[in-house]
């Protein structure tokens, strides 16, 4: 009626019992950004200290080098470590990778690809620290993200050399933040991409549209009917990369990988291990408190598939592959947090209060037995004469050359040389084969030439700090 005061609405009671939740704060201030540039530098040191002293874990960092410079150069994403002409897209369809050539054009060394590791990583901590400082407080927000910033996923990928799911550790963390603060477009844009990072990541994308659906469903049911269709589309994506894109590009015509999941032991093969792991996922991370979200369903699909994996490694807590479900765990705790604070338990309201500060201390006790701790130690910045000697051996290698390695001289060479996985048959007889045969794993580096090669020739061109270099006679 024109004209008609409206009288106020009656305050809100409290419930009995029950306190209040704390105001968000109006903004976030400078803290996601301060501490993402920490992270980036202390990632950054750990990577490239390591590649400095010779340090490389695995076969990977040589593997992505050749691929992204090959896009760097506009060609073909060939990795010859893993086989004479093996277009990557036919291993693992990771597209995104391509985003680094521009970079790696400008910087061609394999430093490159690891610092923009460190800067992906630590990107995630905006968006985590962000939606934590927003919904548990200033000091809470930056006690989450000092958790997930230090948490052991982290930072066992940063000091893995270079993996190509890097990419999807902040993809995952903005679009989780958009879903808490209720930016539904947002949240499934910033997934999207996932179906380009690697090909199980589709499933990933269904998973956070799921939880977009949900969430959605009784304010924006319009939406939510859209993120069920995004779920479907994530499925198909990852169906059709599985069955049609990378056989399309595979040698073989077909996944590589199938062996590894299908074929594999049955699930309850390494139950300790599994369990192990699962403890690690939700105690020191999460404080059991994440399951309490639903957010939690976005880290189903990564699991899965390494429980069911055929390949222990997958099992545990090394390597990179728990690293995109950091931002996942943290994010689903912050969500939990905040609920358990509205709690009529006085006991999880105060758990949950108090959880943020306890995850921090935890991440910083454990890293004392985590590969950050090594920057603490003086040895860390010192690069070993042997390091020293092993590269003056192997820049005797020319530019161009082909050369068959194992790891330790992978890293030195696939930036300027065509390098081959040594022992592979399908090699054709290189003009070098370069070593790392400090452990003495090679008794007879001559005759291990010969095998390899019985039409070839190769001489002993030099050795140190228990690297040898075989060079082929014309």
């Amino acid at each position: 009626m024109r004209g008609a005061v409206l009288a106020p609405a009656p305050p809100r009671l409290p419930i009995p019992g029950v306190r209040p939740a704390a105001p968000a704060p109006t903004g976030t201030g400078r803290t996601p950004y301060v501490l993402a540039s920490a992270l980036f530098a202390a990632y950054t040191a750990l990577s490239v200290l390591r590649h400095r002293r010779m340090g490389t874990r695995s076969w990977d960092l040589g593997i992505f080098e050749q691929a992204i410079r090959g896009y760097a150069h506009l060609r073909a994403p060939v990795a010859d470590l893993k086989g004479p002409g093996t277009n990557i897209l036919g291993d693992h369809f990771s597209p995104v990778t391509a985003l680094l050539a521009p970079a790696y054009r400008l910087f061609p060394t394999p430093v490159t690809l690891l610092v923009a590791q460190a800067a992906l990583l630590a990107l995630a901590a905006i968006p985590v620290t962000r939606a934590a400082t927003r919904l548990l407080g200033r000091a809470s927000g930056a006690a989450v993200g000092i958790a997930y910033g230090l948490s052991w996923g982290i930072q066992r990928a940063a000091d893995f050399d270079f993996h190509e799911v890097a990419f999807a550790v902040p993809l995952i963390a903005f679009s989780l933040e958009a879903v808490l603060r209720a930016r539904w477009r947002a949240a499934l844009l910033w997934a999207a991409p996932l179906v380009l990072v690697k090909e199980d990541l589709g499933v990933t994308l269904s998973a956070i549209a799921l939880v977009v659906a949900w969430r959605a469903r009784r304010t924006a049911p319009r939406t939510a009917v859209y993120a069920v269709g995004v779920a479907l589309l994530g499925t198909a994506a990852a169906l059709l990369t599985l069955t049609v894109v990378i056989p399309a590009f595979n040698q073989a015509g077909g996944y590589d990988y199938w062996a590894k999941v299908g074929a594999g032991p049955a699930p309850f093969a390494g139950a300790e291990t599994k369990l192990r792991t699962l403890a690690w996922l939700l105690l020191p991370t999460t404080g059991l408190l994440a399951p309490r979200s639903p957010l939690l369903l976005a880290a189903a699909p990564t699991v899965g598939w390494r429980f069911l994996s055929g390949d222990d490694h997958h099992w545990s807590t090394d390597w990179h592959y728990s690293a995109v479900l950091m931002p996942v765990l943290l994010l689903a705790f912050t969500d939990a947090a905040d609920r358990a604070r509205r709690s009529p338990r006085p006991w999880l309201r105060t758990y949950a209060d108090r959880l943020p500060a306890c995850l921090a201390a935890a991440a910083l006790a454990l890293t004392t037995a985590l590969p950050l701790a090594a920057l603490t130690e003086a040895r860390t910045y010192r690069k070993p004469p042997g390091a020293v000697a092993a590269e003056r051996l192997l820049g005797r290698v020319p530019d161009g050359a082909t050369v068959e390695a194992n790891v330790g001289p992978i890293s030195r060479l696939a930036g300027r040389c065509r390098v081959l996985w040594v022992g592979d048959a399908r090699n054709p007889a290189p003009d070098y084969i370069a070593l790392d045969n400090r452990s003495g794993w090679v008794r007879d580096p001559g005759a291990y030439a010969r095998r390899l090669h019985p039409d070839a020739r190769y001489r002993v061109t030099g050795t140190a700090a228990g690297y040898v270099l075989l060079e082929r006679r014309t």
